[in-house]
């Protein structure tokens, strides 16, 4: 028999928390308005204070906007859905990275800010991924990725130095087309590869970043992408807003 378990959030969490799944799952459409004040403490059972806690949260995420004089209204649209498979082939020689052309496949502007580049001591499972001895260096590409100017992603890309030596991918600068690209060129074409998907307490780095309203947890994925001969060639941390956005995937069955 289960036990029985309660959930010990504040009320206007709890209202919050229904409101957001309303608005990220389109029950709750760009442009509708909400309930007035009195009907959501109905609704709850609550006093209007609680009720106006729960709305300031969803403004802070960016999902609500007051407008005076006539009420409060969905802001964003349900969580946009990102497909990694279409960020992963090389692009041909002098089209844009991959983030900047699929931006604009849905009306959107793509950007990026890069942060970081250096030789690094990376994480455990980074160097795990990549089969470093204990100590074992790699290379560190750390960038945020944009849409519509609003920060969408960090990026905290390691690559075998024996790979990356002597490259471009050494200097503090962007690629042109990406580093899939010039890994292609440099004989390393990407074949495949294995996202490990789970919701985290963002680190101050990823709330700064990414720009993050109080309490919100995020999506990260970690990515190994291989080359051919199953070598791994990229491993990332990939860490994005968990209210903003999801990941899709379309992988047949055998």
């Amino acid at each position: 028999m289960a036990r029985a378990f309660e959930d010990k959030r504040s009320a206007h969490q709890k209202i919050a928390a229904g409101l957001r799944r309303s608005i990220t799952r389109g029950d709750l459409a760009p442009g509708a308005q909400l309930p007035p004040t009195p009907a959501l403490m109905e609704e709850h059972g609550v006093a209007g204070t609680t009720v106006q806690k729960a709305l300031t949260m969803l403004k802070d995420e960016g999902l609500l906007v007051g407008q005076p004089g006539k009420g409060v209204f969905v802001k964003r649209s349900t969580q946009q859905a990102i497909s990694p498979g279409a960020y992963m082939p090389p692009v041909a020689a002098g089209e844009p990275y991959r983030w900047i052309s699929e931006a604009e496949k849905r009306s959107q502007r793509g950007s990026s800010k890069l942060l970081e580049v250096g030789v690094v001591t990376p994480p455990y499972e980074v160097a795990k991924a990549l089969g470093l001895s204990e100590n074992g260096q790699a290379l560190l590409r750390k960038q945020v990725l944009f849409l519509d100017e609003e920060p969408a992603e960090l990026t905290r890309s390691y690559y075998p130095l024996e790979l990356a030596e002597g490259t471009a991918m050494m200097e503090q600068r962007k690629i042109r087309g990406g580093t899939p690209t010039l890994l292609n060129e440099l004989g390393y074409p990407p074949r495949g590869l294995v996202d490990e998907v789970s919701s985290e307490i963002p680190t101050e780095d990823e709330v700064v970043a990414l720009e993050l309203p109080k309490d919100m947890p995020v999506m990260l994925t970690f990515r190994i992408v291989y080359s051919d001969g199953e070598r791994p060639i990229e491993v990332s941390l990939l860490v994005k807003a968990a209210h903003k956005y999801r990941m899709r995937y379309r992988q047949p069955i055998a």
